[in-house]
């Protein structure tokens, strides 16, 4: 993408890699993220400005924990080490690392002792940021000095001597730490000497470019599914290849009420895309049938995706490719593009896909994070129904649907869950919200109704508020609002009897349950 500056991330396996990278691009420098074991010419191919170190879900000391070639550091352009990053770039200049008694992953007060240091311009002398370490640096290397102590007394940031290599035991990319964006901004601008020069719309029209010389003459048959990703990405490739895309739309029966009218609607009369229907809702149903776990739902969901696309793309002729809407949080969660990664959830367009596909994959996409999509929406002109709505996973209301899915349990959860978004709609929240949805529990539990007893299932309100999804704080409803979810609910969905309230952050919860 057009940039004249570059950062290069290399991935140790954190699953805050990827938000370093969009911190980065927010503040219009360009990113990109390579595997912890990257080449020294690799990384100078790339010219970079500067290199980040990423954090890990490793630790230092241990012999298989990842690590960087020391030949990076005679690169000669700075070098800012995250949490792991810092303790490896410790290590590898001589200095020691020891064990803090047990992990902690919690916020902490961080006490700045070198005001005049670059990466820490401009911030208060104390300030809150996320901790998350089960190691700590017990001795700086030679010729490196400590820029900051945490609450405790340990190094939370340190330098060398010529202001070249930085460190920093905490994370400054995510929203739980003070002055965080700063920090990174201080990086870039003041030791990088970087130039804010990155932006999405350079960035469509590249990929425009590109989409049209990977597929040629090629026809493309398109996953719709009513979101903003596959919505963006279908009409980002209607305008590289024109009449070559061919869009479906797939009912697999875990969608939300009234879903499939509405958003096709939507792409009938308002973005003029050629629409195809199809109703599969029983085959999805009936490969879903008996399972409980939740990786194994999202595979069955994957596999079943496949098969009905490649059947699709049958009908169609000759498709070669098939475009998913898949971003850069699908695919890190996933565990598949980092070495050492850890595998939070299987998406079902990522890791969930069988070995042996037919069509290959297209995904202009999967570089981006969801606020970047959605600016990339409006830069093309998809209508703000489209835009505004929350994220809603791949596989559907079955891992909203905890235990067995049946046909009575989606529709429980699915009327619930039109009332929570109408609620929320209804008091301007659902703007406010990075993401809310109902949760139907494999729990039943004793009520009353109308003097009788009934003995229902309980459904659980998800909300969050979030920057890009890799990290969430859930919202506070007030409690007339919740109060009118909650008797709706019990009052208007026969079979339901109680409502709880989900209120933990991510992490260390998910957003989503399964």
């Amino acid at each position: 993408m057009k940039a004249k500056d570059v950062i290069i991330i290399l991935d140790c396996g954190s699953q805050y890699t990827q938000l370093i990278a969009r911190r980065i691009r927010e503040l219009r420098v360009y990113s990109e993220i390579l595997p912890w074991d990257a080449s020294v010419e690799e990384i100078r191919s790339k010219s970079p400005k500067g290199i980040v170190i990423s954090g890990s879900s490793r630790n230092v000391p241990l012999s298989e924990a990842p690590t960087v070639s020391s030949e990076i550091l005679e690169i000669g352009i700075p070098i800012l080490g995250i949490c792991y990053g810092m303790q490896l770039l410790c290590h590898i200049l001589g200095g020691k690392i020891a064990k803090t008694g047990s992990a902690e992953y919690r916020r902490i007060q961080v006490e700045i002792e070198d005001e005049n240091a670059k990466l820490l311009k401009g911030l208060p002398k104390r300030f809150c940021a996320w901790m998350s370490r089960g190691y700590s640096v017990a001795q700086l290397p030679p010729n490196v000095r400590s820029l900051a102590k945490s609450e405790d007394g340990s190094i939370a940031a340190m330098a060398t001597l010529d202001d070249r290599i930085w460190g920093l035991q905490f994370h400054p990319e995510v929203a739980h730490t003070e002055h965080g964006l700063e920090i990174l901004r201080n990086f870039l601008f003041d030791i990088c000497s970087c130039e804010p020069s990155w932006n999405l719309e350079d960035w469509v029209e590249e990929k425009i470019k590109e989409v049209a010389q990977i597929v040629g003459n090629d026809k493309v048959i398109c996953a719709l599914s009513g979101g903003v990703d596959s919505t963006v990405a279908a009409v980002l490739t209607r305008k590289a290849i024109g009449d070559k895309l061919h869009c479906v739309f797939v009912d697999n029966g875990l969608l939300r009420l009234n879903e499939a009218e509405n958003v096709l609607s939507v792409y009938r009369q308002k973005l003029n895309l050629d629409v195809r229907y199809v109703d599969a809702s029983n085959e999805f149903l009936q490969a879903l049938k008996g399972i409980t776990d939740p990786e194994e739902k999202r595979k069955a969901v994957g596999k079943t995706f496949i098969d009905v696309f490649e059947r699709e793309a049958e009908k169609v002729g000759d498709s070669k490719w098939l475009l998913q809407g898949t971003l850069y949080p699908d695919v890190i969660e996933s565990g598949q593009e980092s070495r050492g990664a850890s595998i939070i959830k299987t998406h079902h367009n990522v890791g969930g896909l069988p070995e042996e596909m037919k069509l290959q994959l297209l995904e202009p996409l999967k570089d981006l994070f969801k606020d970047e999509v959605r600016a990339i929406g409006a830069i093309l002109g998809i209508p703000h129904s489209i835009l505004r709505r929350h994220p809603f996973p791949g596989p559907g209301l079955s891992v909203r649907c905890l235990g067995e899915v049946t046909p009575e349990k989606l529709e429980l959860l699915r009327q619930a869950d039109a009332i929570f978004m109408d609620e929320l709609d209804s008091s301007g929240f659902y703007d406010k919200v990075w993401q809310a949805f109902c949760v139907l529990l494999p729990v039943r539990s004793v009520g009353m109704m109308k003097d009788k007893r009934t003995y229902g299932y309980t459904i659980a309100l998800r909300a969050v508020e979030s920057l890009d999804g890799m990290t969430a704080d859930w919202v506070y409803l007030s409690r007339e609002l919740l109060d009118n979810i909650a008797h709706r609910i019990c009052n208007e969905v026969a079979g339901i009897s109680r409502v709880v309230l989900d209120v933990t952050s991510k992490p260390p919860a998910t957003i989503e349950w399964e």
